[in-house]
């Protein structure tokens, strides 16, 4: 297995994003595209996402990170050598606290931005 694995599947515009923050940095990967049948997900990616089981999934030197917009920063922040960043700084980034502070409870149902859970 190469250092860096990306697991996805070519019509996923997460994982486009993805794609297009590890071109941009120039960085060798392998893409493990023919693994990923949705319906009948692989060990591999079940071993690499066990909360969500979801594409796409960054392998990177025995790390697994998820959610398109966690790995664009984790790509820039593991390759800063090259440019372009693809996303702002971490000095730039609003600071957030944890999940739970950021849920507002309301009649019954908690929300996050535009996400409601509901709650008996």
């Amino acid at each position: 297995m190469a250092d860096v694995v990306l697991l996805d599947l070519w019509v996923s515009p997460f994982g486009q994003r993805c794609r297009i923050a590890l071109a941009e940095k120039g960085v060798a990967y392998e893409y493990s595209e023919h693994e990923q049948d949705l319906s009948q997900k692989s060990v591999l990616l079940l071993q690499s996402n066990p909360v969500q089981k979801m594409i796409p999934v960054l392998l990177h030197s025995g790390k697994s990170v998820s959610e398109s917009l966690l790995i664009v920063q984790y790509i820039d922040e593991a390759w800063p050598e090259t440019a372009p960043r693809s996303s702002p700084p971490r000095s730039l980034r609003p600071r957030s606290g944890p999940l739970l502070g950021r849920l507002h409870r309301q009649e019954g149902a908690y929300s996050f931005g535009a996400l409601v859970i509901e709650v008996e």
